[in-house]
C-alpha cells in the first residue's frame, strides 16, 4: 500500500493495519521529512487520542493530515505506532 498526497509518496508498506476504513501504516514507513506537528488531538471512545501531523510537500501544507494514537486503549492496540491519512491524501495499491 503507498499513501500518496501532491504526487509524492508519503508512505508505503505491505504492513497496513485497516480499521474502520483507513489503513495504518508503520510508522517507520512514512517519510518523516513532510510530517510537521499538528497541536490538534481528538479523542475515540474506542481507540483512545489521537494526535496530528500536518503534511508539507513542495511548499503546500495539508493541515492535519496524518493521525496516530500515540498510547492506543487494549481494544485498538493494533494500531499502536502506526500512522493513518485523510484530507485528499490518496491510499492505494
Amino acid at each position: 500500500m503507498r499513501a500518496i498526497w501532491n504526487d509524492t509518496v508519503i508512505a508505503e508498506s505491505d504492513d497496513t493495519v485497516v480499521v474502520e476504513g483507513n489503513h495504518y501504516f508503520p510508522a517507520a514507513s512514512v517519510d518523516a521529512t513532510v510530517l510537521r506537528p499538528s497541536s490538534t488531538t481528538t479523542h475515540c471512545p474506542w481507540k483512545g487520542d489521537a494526535s496530528y501531523y500536518s503534511l508539507e510537500v513542495d511548499g503546500n501544507t495539508n493541515a492535519d493530515a496524518a493521525w496516530f494514537y500515540p498510547d492506543p486503549k487494549p481494544a485498538a492496540s493494533e494500531i499502536a505506532e502506526r500512522v493513518a491519512f485523510w484530507k485528499g491524501v490518496k491510499v492505494v495499491d
